[in-house]
């Protein structure tokens, strides 16, 4: 019994010696095992080069396009904005008082030339044509006692005399019904359908209705502040320029313009310098052009704003890249060239034109090159770091 004893003791020694080296073993290794490996490092193999290798956290801050070539501007993007063709705009008024008593259209129909576009119903005109119509058969009864009179007198019964005076009567009665006609030209100017005192207010362009200020019931008058309807072909707008004083001498009328807008940002619309003002604008100190822009597709509004680039005549073109991609060191500016999947190579460039947001780059790097365009900074330092 006793030496029984005494072998469960030396096993129950033996067990928890064991449990004790493990804890002590599992103590020492845990820490070591538990270090995050070192983040891979970046060499720079040969001189301005960057290698990365898959995974690296740097590729994720970086963005690569590649290089497009388009053509250089004289100067920097220009403020401007969309605006009417005057030509081929038409801002209709009502040319006598009254009351609006039918609208034909609506904002943004197309309408042919003549249509209508609104009913009014003026006193004024009716009153008009009344004394056209009354100014008219007063001529026409003096006509008829013109001619009797002539008989008579060719008869010997009416002395020369009686016969002016009839002949006064007769020319007085035909300029009345002169003044009558012009006064009802003049109340309706563009010849517009009358029905009574109700005239049919017409377009004298085929277009789009991009105003409208007439509403049922609205009483009307020619001195109104702004036209009743505004009618234009959106085909035929125009870019009108703030040129500063600084750049008059750098545009011509005929000159090509590169136009951009917000809504489009990928697209470039052609366009055309057409009129120069002759005059700069005191307050401001700039010169109004406005250019011809093609608007076929109609993706341009009217009042939108744009920048336009003025081009050179020799239409010279290079790489654009944003200013964000470029690393100034001293006197020279760099980028960085994507040659292969996390292989960056630092390359001398230089500029042709620079302005606020990007820069375009005559030699250095090639049409089709992918640019790191975001991170440039990233990749100066790192590259500083690993020399």
């Amino acid at each position: 019994m006793k030496n029984k004893r005494l072998h469960w003791l030396v096993l129950l020694l033996l067990i928890g010696a064991g449990i004790a080296m493990t804890v002590v073993w599992y103590k020492n290794r845990g820490p070591a095992l538990a270090v995050a490996p070192e983040p891979p490092q970046v060499h720079a193999k040969e001189p301005g080069v960057l290698r990365f290798p898959n995974g690296a956290s740097q590729l994720s801050l970086l963005s690569v396009e590649p290089l497009v070539v388009f053509p250089v501007p004289l100067a920097e993007p220009l403020n401007a904005r969309i605006v009417f063709d005057e030509n081929a705009t038409a801002r209709i008024s009502a040319p006598i008082a009254g009351r609006v008593v039918e609208l034909r259209t609506l904002l943004g129909d197309e309408v042919k030339a003549g249509a209508a576009l609104a009913v009014i119903d003026a006193p004024d005109l009716g009153a008009a044509q009344a004394d056209l119509l009354k100014a008219r058969a007063d001529e026409n009864r003096k006509a008829l006692a013109l001619r009797r009179a002539r008989e008579l007198a060719e008869g010997g019964v009416l002395s020369r005399r009686e016969l002016e005076s009839v002949e006064a009567d007769q020319a007085q009665a035909h300029a009345e019904t002169e003044r009558a006609a012009l006064r009802l030209a003049n109340l309706n100017p563009r010849g517009g359908n009358l029905l009574g005192q109700r005239m049919t207010l017409t377009t004298p362009i085929a277009g789009v209705v991009v105003d409208r200020k007439a509403n049922p019931g609205m009483e009307v008058r020619p001195d109104l502040a702004d036209p009743l309807f505004i009618v234009t072909d959106l085909r035929r707008l125009q870019v009108l320029v703030d040129l500063p004083e600084a750049h008059i001498g750098k545009v011509r009328v005929g000159q090509e313009v590169s136009v951009e807008v917000d809504a489009w940002k990928d697209e470039k619309f052609p366009g055309t310098v057409e009129r120069i003002a002759p005059a700069v604008d005191p307050t401001t100190r700039r010169l109004q052009v406005r250019c011809k822009v093609d608007n076929k597709l109609l993706r341009l509004r009217p009042e939108m704003y744009a920048r336009v680039s003025l081009l050179a005549e020799a239409r010279r073109s290079a790489g654009r890249i944003p200013n964000a991609a470029l690393v100034s060191d001293g006197l020279y500016s760099f980028v960085f060239i994507e040659r292969e999947a996390g292989v960056f190579e630092k390359r001398k460039v230089t500029l042709e034109v620079q302005d606020r947001e990007f820069s375009y780059v005559s030699e250095g790097i090639k049409e089709g090159e992918r640019v790191v365009v975001r991170g440039a900074l990233l990749l100066a330092s790192e590259l500083a770091s690993g020399s």
